[in-house]
């Protein structure tokens, strides 16, 4: 197996956490190509805290250049060179996945201020993605059985009532039971989500949407066959822990569903595209400009992500070899 990784935001703590994992004897025993300048990584090397050995490690780790200028890092900066540099790398990475030079991708974090200055109009990586392969990623966050996706993913809070209809929450849940079954190899996942409003809009009360359009959309997933439940509270279900017995939660929005998912998992979880013809995983933390260059980040979520990253191709060619039998 070969998985590309991204150093993303050069100024950020992406290249010394690759830096970290590629050194690591406990490292997926796959081969890596590091997509990025090598000479970004060289200077991070130097930094203390931070191994070099990773870098003379060729029967293992191998290195595609970007045909870019070269790249000074500057840690902590919030840059437009830095925002193209990291935007490149994951462009020439999916490139590489869709051709099959490697199986799956993972992306270290990218700086969605750097990116805007270098004049990307995407809010991520999740939308960057989706229009690189032509599908509609649908992000969801994983630590071991806890998998939060998201029905609305970069999206401002103002937005997101309007986003909301009948069918996004059907094509969500569809997308999601897909992805569990074939990424997880969960045969009839349970799934449970969450509903907009506070109470769930206690009858109209609080919000009409839950009436509208979840309860709705979930009788007709139920009528077809599928495991869903809904529309929870947020509040109430997390505070129940409801999450242990279903195998994905459907978040509404963003905050809803990550600020709960980070407080049980922060530092080992990982933030996988499900819905795409490529596989693709990245850590559940940003660039951390503020500790940027010191030594001091910790490469165990981008460990996690380049596990679930092979985990998930191996789980896709056992579905695809159960399906030619």
């Amino acid at each position: 197996m070969r998985i590309a990784l991204t150093i993303g935001d050069p100024n950020g703590v992406g290249p010394e956490t690759v830096l970290k994992y590629l050194a690591s004897p406990e490292r997926e025993a796959v081969e890596y190509v590091v997509v990025g300048e090598r000479a970004v990584l060289k200077s991070y090397s130097k930094t203390d805290g931070i191994p070099a050995r990773a870098l003379s490690d060729s029967q293992k780790v191998r290195f595609d250049e970007l045909p870019l200028p070269p790249f000074e890092p500057v840690p902590g900066l919030i840059s437009a060179q830095a925002g193209r540099f990291s935007m490149e790398a994951v462009r020439r990475a999916v490139s590489l996945c869709i051709d099959g030079d490697v199986d799956a991708v993972v992306t270290a974090p990218i700086s969605k201020e750097a990116i805007a200055l270098a004049g990307y109009p995407y809010p991520g990586h999740t939308e960057f993605i989706s229009e690189l392969t032509g599908r509609d990623g649908l992000m969801v966050m994983v630590a071991s059985e806890l998998r939060v996706a998201l029905m609305t993913g970069h999206l401002p809070v103002a937005a997101v009532p309007a986003a909301i209809s009948s069918s996004l929450i059907t094509a969500r849940v569809n997308a999601f039971a897909a992805s569990l079954r074939a990424d997880f190899g969960i045969a009839q996942p349970r799934i449970a989500v969450l509903a907009l409003n506070p109470h769930a809009g206690d009858g109209g009360v609080l919000g009409t949407e839950e009436m509208h359009h979840y309860t709705p959309a979930i009788r007709q997933l139920k009528e077809k066959g599928l495991d869903v439940t809904g529309p929870y509270p947020a509040d109430g279900f997390f505070g129940q822990r409801g999450y242990r017995d279903a195998d994905g939660v459907l978040a509404s929005f963003h905050d809803q569903g990550l600020v709960p998912f980070k407080a049980l998992s922060f530092g080992r979880g990982v933030n996988f595209t499900a819905g795409l013809p490529i596989v693709r995983t990245s850590p559940d933390h940003g660039t951390a400009f503020d500790i940027a260059g010191r030594g001091e980040a910790s490469e165990a979520s981008l460990a996690a992500a380049v596990t679930l990253a092979a985990e998930v191709v191996r789980s896709r060619k056992r579905q695809l070899g159960a399906m030619l039998t």
